[in-house]
């Protein structure tokens, strides 16, 4: 018979074998049943990063950005696996993560238009590493609102949204 301990790490082996294996279908969390992967946000302005799904693992380091946009890919009981745009990541409580959407601005100058169109008017430009509230995307540009500044942009230059994504 197995321990509860055994249990809990058989579950957790199992949620990260699941998640690394997603398939060209989608993948949906065994706690939420919302799809796996998906992107969240930091709701906390500071969240440890810990090796495993409790507070008794080590916490490996602190996530110190207030809307840092990142990419949960398995859920056990009220913990998330993260990572971030470099890749780096492990457990944080769900208690510290918002469903509310942002991006980080990959291009080293990126512009928001005022329609998603090339040549259209530029109402702000955007810095590398801006973390933007991500509004509607359609397959190449998506709505951004940034330091009161909003205005449409080109997809491939944030991380934070699926590249086939579409929002309303």
């Amino acid at each position: 018979m197995m321990s509860r301990r055994q249990a809990m790490a058989a579950l957790a082996v199992s949620a990260l074998l699941s998640a690394g294996s997603a398939q060209a279908s989608e993948t949906r969390g065994p706690v939420t049943n919302l799809p796996l992967p998906r992107f969240v946000s930091m709701k906390a302005s500071e969240g440890n990063v810990r090796r495993g799904p409790s507070l008794s693992h080590r916490i490996d380091w602190v996530f110190k950005r207030r809307d840092m946009p990142l990419e949960i890919t398995a859920e056990y009981g009220h913990w998330r696996r993260v990572r971030d745009r470099e890749g780096a990541g492990g457990w944080v409580h769900y208690s510290l993560l918002s469903g509310a959407r942002t991006v980080i601005v990959e291009a080293e100058l990126l512009e928001l238009h005022v329609r998603p169109k090339e040549g259209t008017q530029v109402t702000a430009k955007l810095e590398s590493g801006v973390i933007a509230r991500l509004g509607d995307c359609d397959l190449e540009w998506c709505r951004l609102t940034s330091g009161g500044y909003k205005g449409w942009a080109r997809k491939s230059a944030l991380w934070g949204v699926r590249p086939d994504e579409i929002r309303d």
